[in-house]
């Protein structure tokens, strides 16, 4: 759970319209109750949402500072795999391992997997609306409870953006690159790790049986274009993201 000690808002620099903004503009009025969570459909395709996901870490622990000091509680935040394994995004701190789920290719299941973790924050990747058809009700469900919706590109980089989201302290960038070469733990190394004075998953064996059952989700090429694409998003050293505000309705015929 290091991302409860690693980030920051004040990490994050916003655009909205090409004005200066906050993370308040970007998930207006957080609140103790949110869940974030993000929809992904190709290879480390939530690489492009990191600065997203990472924002959303550091306001769970915002909003209630005794998450950081008493409880030092995994963030709730939720990253669902559709169609297939897209190689493990647990860097972030989606942990326990029922934080990240795989669901079908049926939007109907996708929609489901939305509701029964409780999102209220959701980034979907840029996909073209369809005249899709839900399960009686379930739509209704989320609109009802959705309070944020974007739409991120697993490039970083988004077509008609209206905000970008900009690193300014190079520890935005550890989780980013944990998830393309994830650090695979050795029984000794967890061992060692159980001696924390705090928990953390690197002190569970199944942390380091995730990561293994994991490893071959992906190819060698795909993590490597992967790599590729965050490379091009460095301006001055740090990383610049791009992301389009979306209606949750519009959202929902995306899946």
């Amino acid at each position: 759970m290091h991302v409860v000690d690693l980030l920051a808002t004040k990490m994050f620099d916003v655009e909205v319209s090409a004005k200066p903004a906050s993370a308040s503009d970007v998930f207006p009025a957080w609140n103790a109750h949110d869940r974030f969570g993000v929809l992904v459909y190709e290879p480390l395709g939530g690489i492009g949402a990191t600065h997203l996901i990472q924002m959303a870490c550091a306001l769970f622990y915002d909003c209630k500072p005794t998450r950081r000091s008493e409880r030092k509680i995994y963030p709730e935040i939720y990253v669902v795999h559709v169609g297939k394994w897209w190689g493990t995004h647990v860097a972030y701190d989606f942990w326990p391992s029922r934080r990240e789920h795989l669901v079908t290719g049926d939007h109907r299941d996708v929609l489901d997997a939305i509701n029964d973790r409780g999102i209220t924050r959701l980034a979907i990747p840029e996909r073209p609306m369809r005249d899709l058809v839900h399960r009686n009700k379930e739509e209704d469900a989320a609109l009802d409870r959705l309070a944020t919706t974007l739409m991120y590109s697993p490039t970083g980089r988004i077509s008609n953006p209206d905000m970008t989201i900009s690193g300014n302290d190079k520890r935005t960038e550890v989780n980013p690159q944990r998830v393309l070469r994830p650090v695979h733990l050795t029984e000794a190394m967890t061992a060692r790790a159980a001696k924390s004075s705090v928990p953390i998953k690197e002190s569970e064996a199944e942390y380091r049986d995730w990561l293994r059952k994991h490893d071959c989700d992906i190819s060698a090429e795909e993590r490597a274009d992967a790599e590729s694409h965050r490379v091009k998003l460095r301006e001055n050293g740090m990383v610049k993201e791009s992301y389009r505000f979306v209606e949750a309705s519009e959202a929902l015929k995306c899946l």
